[in-house]
């Protein structure tokens, strides 16, 4: 059933940002929320939470230096994906992490846009991740 939740949680994500290349408060803070109160009910919290505050930092800090590159939404949404990849593991975090820039970079050169949204590359490498280290 949490699967079900996850994965409908994600694609809600994804087709939001790719339809208004936006991440909204309403699905990425609720999201986040519910990912770390299952974490610490499963016995994951500190791994989740310190997922969340590390994927957090890392694109906070990219937001921060390049704005036009990375949106708010993106760091919003890194709460929760970091706590749900870092509540399986740190191979699984480290997969996510690495795995988005890498999908969207990927998905780029394909395209040939220069703009793309980034949040269905970081709900599809952190569902990935989190498959893999089930």
């Amino acid at each position: 059933m949490a699967a079900v939740a996850v994965g409908g949680w994600l694609v809600a994500l994804s087709a939001f940002d790719i339809r208004h290349h936006r991440l909204p408060n309403a699905l990425t803070l609720p999201g986040a929320v519910a990912v770390m109160i299952a974490a610490i009910l499963h016995g994951r919290g500190i791994a989740s939470l310190t997922g969340a505050a590390v994927l957090t930092a890392a694109y906070l800090v990219v937001h921060l230096l390049t704005p036009s590159g990375m949106g708010a939404g993106d760091v919003k949404l890194a709460v929760g994906l970091g706590a749900l990849s870092g509540a399986f593991g740190v191979e699984a975090w480290l997969l996510a992490a690495f795995g988005a820039p890498t999908f969207t970079t990927l998905a780029g050169l394909a395209s040939r846009r220069r703009v793309l949204p980034h949040g269905p590359s970081m709900c599809i490498a952190t569902a990935s991740a989190v498959l893999a280290y089930l």
